[in-house]
């Protein structure tokens, strides 16, 4: 099937209905883990006087 050929599933929209979109939402998901798990191993604050030490 090429990309031209293209046909309209009614069914994906029922299940969407149904269930929810949940690619939209793992994506979703994804992202948010993706920006806590930078937030988390960002130690750009932690640059300090290393004299301390």
């Amino acid at each position: 099937m090429s990309s031209s050929d293209t046909a309209y599933a009614p069914i994906y929209d029922d299940l969407i209905e149904e269930f929810g979109d949940v690619l939209a939402e793992s994506r979703e998901a994804a992202e948010e883990t993706n920006r806590a798990s930078e937030e988390a191993l960002d130690w750009s604050d932690l640059k300090g006087d290393r004299r301390d030490v």
